[in-house]
């Protein structure tokens, strides 16, 4: 059983976001920005009530901007997904999960070292430059069960 329904598209596009937003932390950190993708479409709380389907989640705008900044800025659409990032996001869609992105909804590069909230939510883990963050418990309960 998958995590989540999904299509081929689903698949070349979530592909496409992971290699834009983690290629240089390579395939264990793509595997971590994916997590976070599916987490967002399994939430259905705080800022991802209604989000049903991966262009949803990829598309979502939050505080008048895009919610992931490789569609901010475009870099998703630079490169086509390949073969390797294709796997991987397959992955994620069916079943992989892993701390410190395993129940992330947020995840971002501070140049710095990680702070121990962002806007409010707890801090995951990290791996490599980007930090991983969870909602508080009590706050998205279908991020953990689902």
């Amino acid at each position: 059983m998958t995590r989540v329904n999904y299509r081929s598209s689903d698949v070349d596009l979530m592909a496409r976001m992971m290699r834009a937003e983690a290629e240089g932390e390579g395939l264990q950190g793509m595997l971590y920005v994916g997590n976070v993708i599916v987490n967002r479409l399994k939430a259905d709380c705080l800022d991802f009530k209604d989000l049903r389907t991966i262009p949803q989640v990829i598309y979502h705008v939050q505080g008048g901007n895009y919610s992931f900044e490789a569609v901010q800025k475009g870099n998703v659409f630079y490169q086509r997904a390949r073969t390797a990032e294709k796997r991987l996001a397959k992955q994620n869609l069916e079943y992989w999960r892993q701390h410190p992105g395993k129940y992330a909804l947020w995840y971002f590069n501070p140049y710095a070292p990680c702070p121990p909230t962002w806007y409010d939510q707890p801090f995951a883990g990290q791996y490599k430059n980007h930090c991983y963050y969870e909602p508080k418990p009590g706050t998205c309960e279908s991020v953990y069960t689902g």
